[in-house]
């Protein structure tokens, strides 16, 4: 399972929101690339499909993968804003290494 913060609820609902019915919900996959081999790929999307895992935290829906779910499985999402930067930031227990930037990982 994954968990999200309030702070990441409260901007999904508004990114979902505004999204003009064009989405219900949030999909968290994990891809190869990055320069430790792999990366977290986040989007809006429309509707869960059938293979999916569905999360719901507070009206908020959020599809993962079968192949994304082992690597994810326990993270926590919290969105933060600061002066240099605000964006989604992962805590994920199932990470062995990250690259020097945090963008990448390795199981």
């Amino acid at each position: 399972m994954v968990a999200l913060t309030d702070n990441a609820k409260e901007v999904l609902r508004r990114l979902i929101a505004n999204s003009n019915g064009q989405a219900t919900g949030l999909r968290i996959s994990v891809q190869e690339g990055g320069c430790a081999g792999l990366k977290y790929i986040l989007g809006l999307d429309a509707n869960a499909r059938k293979v999916d895992q569905v999360y719901e935290f507070d009206g908020v829906q959020v599809f993962i993968d079968p192949f994304s779910l082992p690597m994810i499985d326990g993270m926590h999402i919290d969105y933060v804003e600061s002066v240099e930067a605000a964006g989604f930031v992962f805590n994920n227990p199932n990470i062995g290494n990250r690259c020097a930037c945090g963008k990448s990982f390795t199981p």
